[in-house]
């Protein structure tokens, strides 16, 4: 990691304000082609995040898994296997480049994320054996496996944590389910402790989600129609995360995270997700350069960081001063009869919905891949 130059970017403000900057993307071509050693060196990218729909992006087009698709197909392997030897494959090759950043940070960076098979979503018992077969299949220190904020997922966090094991809590939209899932981190890691294991190993961070939440309450703002609904578009996202970060404050400086921190352990960080902006009217640097805040981390779709680099607006931290104004404005919309326990559950079940559907495609297209690779085999 070079970023030797001295010339102050907004990528490397936000560096330098306590986010790290971590690619919401990957696929083989990424990889091969040298653009992921390219951001890091370059971009101040430190890490990286997948889910299905990037793993059906990247395999749907097929560019660099044609000689795996081959061999796979020869062994006749089924599909669900072939897709995880591809994706796991990806996410160690990238582990590997970000190996550097991992070392350099102890740990806390140069991590590389991979989901748990999303049909699994409600079911703790098999979200935990996946949890544990996908460390062991990608076999890096640097990999941090996925787990939705599902009713079923917190008791998943508290095990996989509790086995040593390194997790993005992923789909978290509720305050509520916010603080679930960090009671569910610190009682993995007092397991964790109980076992012997070395808490200084473990990391954490917790992916809530940002732009889906303007996406769903501007839309129902709209239906109210009024001037002060229609004045309210575009903050109930960002007051959602603010308070969320009030709360990860909160949490981590109470009597029982500082024990465990005395203890070797590190708090979950949270990461914004969904940071690319889906309504046009916004700027496209909404959900980075009004979520700086030190120990954060902002995973950015390509488009998004090469907008921040561009014409970010990098000002300091923009979280911490902004609690009760992020109160008014969700006040202000539960006012307007907006539920918010109704919109945070509708896109939790909307997010897993997604995922189901992106994963499906995808054994869908590898199916094919295979087919055509034994036919043309014979």
């Amino acid at each position: 990691m070079s970023n030797a130059d001295s010339t102050v970017t907004p990528l490397k403000s936000l560096a330098g304000e306590g986010v790290s900057i971590w690619l919401d993307d990957l696929s083989r071509k990424r990889i091969e082609s040298g653009n992921l050693a390219d951001l890091i060196e370059n971009s101040h990218v430190v890490g990286v995040t997948t889910n299905p729909s990037i793993f059906q992006a990247a395999i749907g087009s097929g560019e660099g898994y044609e000689e795996q698709l081959a061999d796979l197909a020869t062994r006749g392997v089924t599909v669900d296997e072939a897709v995880r030897m591809m994706t796991t494959a990806d996410v160690r090759a990238a582990a590997d480049i970000l190996r550097p950043v991992y070392d350099a940070t102890q740990g806390r960076d140069g991590r590389v994320s991979i989901e748990v098979d999303p049909r699994l979503a409600h079911d703790t018992a098999a979200t935990v054996a996946e949890a544990k077969q996908l460390s062991w299949l990608v076999d890096r220190p640097n990999v941090m496996i996925k787990i939705p904020a599902t009713k079923a997922g917190l008791p998943a966090i508290t095990e996989v944590i509790g086995l040593g094991i390194s997790v993005n809590v992923t789909l978290i939209f509720s305050l509520e389910r916010y603080r679930a899932v960090m009671d569910a981190y610190l009682a993995g890691l007092e397991k964790a402790q109980a076992a012997g294991i070395d808490l200084a190993g473990i990391h954490s961070v917790a992916s809530f989600f940002v732009s889906r939440v303007d996406a769903e309450i501007d839309k129902r703002l709209d239906q109210v129609g009024t001037d002060e609904a229609k004045s309210l578009k575009g903050r109930a996202a960002l007051a959602n995360a603010r308070l969320a970060y009030e709360a990860y404050e909160e949490v981590f400086a109470s009597g029982r995270a500082t024990k465990l921190e005395t203890a070797g352990a590190n708090k979950q960080r949270p990461l914004w997700a969904s940071t690319g902006v889906k309504d046009p009217a916004y700027k496209d640097t909404l959900y980075v350069d009004e979520l700086v805040a030190p120990g954060t981390v902002n995973t950015m779709p390509e488009g998004t960081l090469k907008a921040t680099a561009d014409h970010g607006e990098i000002t300091g931290d923009t979280v911490t001063g902004g609690y009760e104004q992020a109160r008014a404005d969700l006040k202000a919309v539960d006012a307007l009869g907006i539920s918010y326990d109704e919109v945070v559950q509708q896109l939790e079940d909307e997010g897993v919905a997604k995922f189901d559907v992106a994963w499906n495609d995808l054994l869908g297209t590898v199916a094919n891949r295979l087919a055509g690779k034994e036919a043309q085999a014979k």
